[in-house]
């Protein structure tokens, strides 16, 4: 075996260890009160209690289709929000007129609540899929064309003063210069917009769903099961920490030219 491999495997090994020390800690701490007679568990069940209700919920299959329909919910939001955000923020980034065209009403947008939205969008759109991706869409759009635009403008003058004097053309120096400067701090807002995708996700399901986390969610809040609720709460965690994961490990190619401090600190 290759030392090399070896060691990274090691690193990894140790980086996931470290990353879920704390919540093993709280959780077998809070576990330990409510057995020792510390803390009754009455409204915030014990780890065991919400592992127990998520594997039976795993077991009756009752799971499945509520995973599946928030992830399918989310990927087409994210898609949709994402693919806008990155050519919106593209257009504002490169083109003066489109910024202080389309820029300030954006950023009005962007501060309205996203539970304002939900009346708006079963009037136009019904109590379908179709407003519920909608407003994950919208969720997603503005970090990621906050994301891009903000990182368009701030290249480096000096970086495209260079590539026009290699005589570059417009799209060789999209490609070679643009490109690379705005990539990590796209790839960052995608990452922002993924973790809002979910977070909006539970505003969806608000709008008459009968599938999905956010309606166990509700039932668990209406039938008054906070075993139920953590549950769901941790399926949510566990969701998108793996989706972030599976972003970050499918946008790593991109970002190998970097040679950042955070390796070797």
């Amino acid at each position: 075996m290759n030392p090399s491999w070896r060691r990274d495997a090691r690193r990894t090994g140790g980086r996931l260890v470290l990353g879920v020390l704390i919540p093993l800690v709280l959780a077998l701490g809070w576990e330990l009160a409510i057995r020792s007679g510390l803390a009754q568990g009455r409204l915030l069940p014990p780890p065991s209690r919400v592992l127990g209700t998520l594997l039976a919920l795993a077991q009756s299959g009752d799971l499945r289709p509520h995973v599946q329909a928030t992830l399918l919910r989310v990927a087409l939001g994210f898609v949709a929000g994402a693919g806008a955000g990155i050519l919106v923020g593209a257009l504002t980034g490169t083109l003066p007129l489109a910024r202080h065209l389309l820029d300030p009403s954006l950023q009005a947008l962007r501060a309205v609540p996203s539970l304002a939205w939900v009346p708006l969008f079963i009037l136009w759109l019904g109590i379908l899929e179709t407003p519920k991706v909608v407003l994950i869409a919208v969720g997603v759009f503005f970090p990621v064309y906050v994301g891009v635009s903000g990182a368009i403008a701030s290249v480096d003058r000096k970086l495209v003063e260079v590539g026009r004097i290699f005589r570059l053309s417009r799209l060789a120096l999209a490609r070679r210069i643009l490109l690379p400067a705005v990539l990590p701090g796209t790839l960052v807002a995608l990452r922002t917009g993924l973790g809002l995708g979910f977070l909006f996700v539970v505003a969806a399901e608000l709008m008459g769903a009968s599938e999905g986390l956010g309606y166990l969610l509700v039932d668990g809040q209406q039938f008054g099961k906070p075993d139920q609720i953590l549950a769901a709460i941790l399926a949510f965690a566990v969701l998108g920490k793996l989706a972030d994961g599976l972003l970050v490990l499918a946008t790593r190619p991109l970002l190998r030219w970097q040679d950042v401090s955070r390796s070797v600190l």
